[in-house]
């Protein structure tokens, strides 16, 4: 079986505007060159997967219903877009540490556990994938998973944390010039350069 390439998006201010502990579907926005991102990287033939640390649930402020009503209000938009995300995968536990660089549960990132479980479920091949986020934590469960690499996009959190760079293989303005970085990438297997020349968005 042949295993595809992804690239994993944290969601909030990375693929959809930041909000403290979103709960309301009508907050959701997504952040200026994100559709367009996906778009892109699907065409080249990477799965896009959403991965993403949600202790509103656990803090009792949201029940997995509404996190499901968020979620179908921002596949609409991206549906409005002509695009789509190929998974999304969450983590509902609340932190017990203060330090984002800790794992202090193997699903919550920085823990690995959303990525492998991605990777089990959809043949993706984590040696050839992106991890995509806007926090140290992001950067470092791609790491811990093995990735390629990890790129830190300053949106969201990512544009007031200092000192994290050392943890990211690029660091980009946002998630379209991240998907610009990794598409010109000359380790791209030429198979992915040949796939997108030949596939359209969506």
């Amino acid at each position: 079986m042949k295993l595809c390439p992804a690239v994993f998006l944290d969601r909030d201010g990375t693929l959809i505007e930041h909000v403290h502990h979103l709960v309301d579907p009508s907050q959701v926005r997504l952040i200026p060159g994100a559709a367009e991102a996906v778009i892109r990287l699907r065409a080249a033939g990477y799965q896009i997967v959403l991965v993403t640390n949600q202790s509103v649930i656990g803090r009792g402020f949201l029940t997995e219903e509404g996190l499901d009503r968020v979620h179908a209000e921002m596949n609409k938009q991206l549906a409005a877009r002509g695009t789509q995300v190929d998974g999304i995968y969450f983590c509902p536990v609340a932190p017990t540490v203060s330090d984002p660089r800790l794992v202090d549960h193997p699903d919550r990132k920085p823990g690995p556990g959303m990525l492998l479980r991605a990777a089990r479920e959809l043949d993706l091949d984590l040696r050839q994938s992106w991890m995509v986020g806007d926090m140290v934590s992001d950067l470092l469960a791609g790491r811990n998973a093995g990735c390629k690499g990890s790129i830190l996009v300053r949106t969201g959190h990512g544009q007031k944390q200092e000192g994290i760079e050392g943890h990211a293989t690029y660091v980009a303005t946002d998630l379209l010039e991240a998907a610009q970085w990794i598409l010109s990438d000359p380790r791209l297997p030429q198979s992915l350069h040949a796939d997108g020349a030949r596939s359209g968005g969506g």
